[in-house]
């Protein structure tokens, strides 16, 4: 679970000329991809693959529900909810510990931590899209994400590749902006959960 998304959503040696050229291309799609995130307002998706849930984003806050965890993050505080023992993690998480949990995260992390290279058009879930390999330019669990993005900047596929060996996929099937999602969608409401121990871990 920890490393669900960490996009989201989501890099032989080759002439230099060819790599800069690569690059660039790369960096102008991850651009556009955050530009038209950030002017999306809120965000719903639904996903497949390795795991299947919902995500819903709105600038830096997002709730995610899969594999039976539910979470919430309101820009500060983080509430996770384990339906399985119907507890609660209340949380302060770092910028880096908010990559591993939320894939958009990375749109406005990519440039400061990771390398990026365009590989070319790919065919994914029968969506032709532009994909891009992106590699940490320092050592962590995670050794590559591949992340295929359609023409208007919406996601079709993101892959996490671990360094031991695990790879998570994450399939796009649906994917909606402009989403009206006041801010208490982003935060816990104990009067739903009434049975829930909570543990506060700030």
């Amino acid at each position: 679970m920890k490393k669900i998304f960490l996009l989201v959503l989501l890099m032989g040696v080759a002439l230099c000329q060819a790599v800069a050229q690569q690059d660039a291309k790369a960096e102008s799609i991850l651009s556009k991809m955050a530009d038209n995130y950030r002017k999306a307002g809120g965000i719903s998706l639904t996903f497949g693959g390795t795991q299947h849930g919902k995500l819903l984003l709105k600038g830096n806050k997002f709730c995610l529900e899969s594999g039976g965890i539910k979470t919430w993050f309101d820009g500060k505080t983080q509430w996770s909810y384990v339906e399985q023992n119907e507890e609660v993690n209340v949380s302060s998480p770092t910028p880096e510990e908010i990559q591993s949990v939320n894939p958009y995260a990375l749109l406005t992390a990519y440039k400061k931590g990771f390398n990026y290279r365009y590989v070319g058009e790919k065919t994914r879930q029968g969506k032709r899209g532009h994909e891009i390999i992106l590699t940490p330019k320092t050592s962590q669990d995670i050794k590559s994400i591949t992340l295929n993005v359609k023409e208007n900047s919406s996601p079709v596929y993101i892959a996490i590749q671990l360094q031991n060996g695990e790879k998570q996929e994450f399939q796009i099937s649906s994917y909606r902006t402009g989403v009206n999602l006041p801010d208490a969608v982003f935060r816990f409401d104990k009067s739903k959960y009434p049975g829930a121990e909570i543990i506060d871990l700030r």
